[in-house]
């Protein structure tokens, strides 16, 4: 199982749960897996295309999956997901 970390904007779609467990071979998988069980949160965290949208971050076990292989990283039992929105502030 891969725990997955969801942050609190997400939390309405999977009953208030902070984390999640799932069975997934990909970022993909996970994320399809993730609106199986709950309906709506694929169209939070990914555009019309199926693209991530912009300001959200996914981590697996600590690091961004932009440095690794994107949406196509690969998963094993026992990793650790976080999806993070990102936070824009200024002036």
């Amino acid at each position: 199982m891969i725990k997955v970390r969801i942050p609190t904007p997400l939390r309405p779609l999977t009953k208030g749960q902070g984390e999640v467990e799932v069975t997934a071979g990909t970022i993909v998988d996970m994320i399809e897996t993730l609106d199986t069980a709950h309906p709506g949160i694929k169209a939070r965290l990914c555009d019309e295309s199926g693209e991530l949208r912009r300001f959200v971050n996914i981590y697996v076990n600590e690091e961004d999956i932009r440095f690794l292989k994107g949406k196509d990283t690969s998963l094993k039992a026992g990793d650790e997901v976080s999806i993070v929105p990102a936070i824009a502030g200024g002036r």
